[in-house]
C-alpha cells in the first residue's frame, strides 16, 4: 500500500483546516485510509498546558502572536510522527515548515518514511480577501497591525518553504483558488489530486 502525504499551506483564514478536515474525510470514507492529521497548532495547545518550563515559554509566546524558534515545531512533527506513524496511514500535515529552515527536515522525515507520493497544496488568496476575512471572525488579536504583520511573516518566511517544495521534483505542486466557498475549493482540491 503506497502511503500519501499531503502539506497544506497559505495565509491566515485561508481555510487550511478546514480543507485538511474534508480531505481526512474523502480518504477515510472513499479510499478506506486512515489518516494521521498532523497538526502544529493544535500540539502546541497540548503542550502549552503541561507544566513544565519549556511548555510555560512556549505558551507564552504563542499567547503574544510569536514565532517559535525552528526546533519546536520540528520535535512536535517529529514526535507525533513516531509515537503515532506506523505505515498504515495518510499523513496530512497543517502548520509545518514556517520557517524555510524547516522544509529539508520535513523532506528529510518524508524520505526516511519511503513516502513516494507527496503533495503540496497551497491555498491562494489575496492579502486584500485574508484581511476581510480574519476581520469578519471578530477575534481580538486580529487587529489591522496584527494581520499586517502575519502577512509580511507569510511573506518573508513561508513563500521560500514553498518554493523549497515546489522546486522539488518528489513534490506534486497543487495549487488552489482559495476565494471560492469552501465546497468549491475542496472540489478543486479532489480534482487536481486524483
Amino acid at each position: 500500500m503506497e502511503i500519501n502525504s499531503y502539506i497544506f499551506f497559505g495565509k491566515s483564514g485561508s481555510g487550511k483546516g478546514i480543507q485538511s478536515g474534508l480531505l481526512i474525510k474523502f480518504l477515510e470514507e472513499k479510499k478506506d485510509r486512515k489518516t494521521l492529521y498532523v497538526q502544529t497548532g493544535q500540539i502546541f495547545r497540548e503542550f502549552g498546558k503541561e507544566n513544565n518550563y519549556t511548555s510555560q515559554l512556549t505558551q507564552g509566546v504563542l499567547d503574544n502572536g510569536g514565532l517559535l524558534p525552528a526546533f519546536m515545531p520540528i520535535w512536535a512533527w517529529t514526535d507525533f510522527l513516531i509515537k503515532n506513524f506506523n505505515n498504515q496511514e495518510d499523513l496530512i500535515f497543517d502548520g509545518v515548515c514556517r520557517k524555510s529552515k524547516e522544509a529539508p527536515v520535513l523532506d528529510s522525515a518524508l524520505g526516511f518514511y519511503k513516502i513516494k507520493n507527496r503533495y503540496l497544496i497551497y491555498i491562494n488568496v489575496s492579502d486584500k480577501w485574508t484581511t476581510e476575512k480574519l476581520k469578519a471572525r471578530g477575534r481580538d488579536d486580529d487587529t489591522d497591525k496584527e494581520i499586517k504583520h502575519r502577512l509580511a511573516w507569510f511573506q518573508k518566511d513561508v513563500i521560500p518553504s514553498i518554493e523549497y517544495f515546489k522546486n522539488n521534483p518528489e513534490y506534486i505542486f497543487i495549487e488552489v483558488n482559495g476565494e471560492q466557498t469552501v465546497a468549491e475549493v475542496q472540489k478543486e482540491i479532489l480534482n487536481k489530486i486524483f
